[in-house]
């Protein structure tokens, strides 16, 4: 039994169970989980050398995509490396103060991710229903303004579970089924009423969320019936596009957080395997869908990517 404290009764060590009753296809399991962490780390890299690098897409859609992609890095780095460490190398304990600081950056990110969203929604409602004004509004100092008012929000709402969950005592219940740290999944090892932890865990972040689900809905109904307004059926269609990978993205990002968070509640008669393999796919598909859908959908970052790839085998050809 690993050691105490003895006078909060705080274990010295997490047991990370990884997925229950899929042990023994931990490995197997982890092929396609590393697969799309790579694919993600690669992806989002390109975004951000691309949008870093050319100097035509240092405008607000691109900051606030490149500020995306960094939330989408450290959603999915909080949790695969040592998930992969758990299926690869049965490396499941995992320290108390470890344990709680991933579980501050991932819900941390979650947060930031939901503020970033509603930023590039009040962008392309600027740009459509005021363009004259575009610019005035999202100047570089609301840039930067934005950034901060994700962090520090974010930090307000998550950083209370921290403490929270050093107040309870554990009284040796230190093992977690899951594949890592998350704010229930270890309050409910306590010895202790937890009520609190259910109230605010459940209240405060999704009531923050729901906010931002709200006035992002709100914006494209404004923005949907300024398209209507339009004159020309070809400034719908290209007003139309520069929204459609947003939404797509809006869409890949709270649907599955909206189905897990449910699920995880409430669907009980739901296999305790399968809540633990949507909340990794959760952590992995939008880091990984993010870049292929603006990558895709975004004219101006596909003329980049092209270009930055196929540059050296142009230039290998003409020597």
């Amino acid at each position: 039994m690993p050691p105490f404290n003895l006078t909060g009764l705080t274990p010295a060590t997490f047991i990370l169970a990884g997925i229950p009753g899929m042990e023994e296809l931990h490995i197997w399991i982890s092929i396609p989980f590393c697969s799309m962490y790579l694919a993600a780390l690669l992806g989002n890299g390109v975004l951000l050398f691309v949008i870093r690098t050319e100097r035509s897409l240092h405008q607000p859609m691109y900051l606030f995509l490149s500020m995306l992609a960094v939330t989408d890095l450290m959603l999915s780095t909080t949790t695969v490396p040592k998930m992969l460490a758990l299926f690869w190398f049965s490396a499941r304990e995992i320290s108390f103060s470890a344990c709680l600081t991933q579980m501050f950056f991932l819900h941390f990110s979650f947060s930031a991710e939901s503020v970033i969203l509603l930023a590039m929604a009040f962008d392309r409602f600027v740009a459509i229903c005021h363009p004259l004004r575009y610019a005035a509004v999202l100047t570089p100092s609301a840039l930067v303004k934005t950034g901060l008012v994700a962090l520090l929000r974010s930090f307000c709402i998550i950083f209370p579970c921290i403490f929270l969950l050093k107040r309870l005592p554990f009284c040796g219940h230190n093992i977690i089924p899951h594949t890592y740290c998350e704010h229930m999944g270890i309050a409910r090892l306590a010895c202790a009423d937890i009520s609190i932890n259910i109230l605010y865990g459940l209240a405060v972040p999704f009531a923050a969320v729901v906010v931002d689900v709200v006035l992002i809905a709100v914006s494209y109904v404004l923005i949907l019936l300024a398209l209507f307004r339009l004159p020309s059926r070809t400034a719908r269609h290209k007003a139309f596009n520069t929204c459609s990978s947003h939404v797509c993205v809006i869409l890949l990002f709270y649907i599955p957080a909206f189905f897990t968070v449910l699920t995880h509640r409430f669907g009980r008669e739901i296999p305790h395997h399968v809540h633990i393999l949507l909340a990794n796919l959760y952590v992995l598909f939008p880091p990984l869908l993010n870049p292929v859908v603006y990558g895709v959908q975004t004219q101006q970052i596909k003329e980049k990517v092209v270009k930055m790839f196929s540059c050296p085998k142009s230039h290998l050809l003409q020597e």
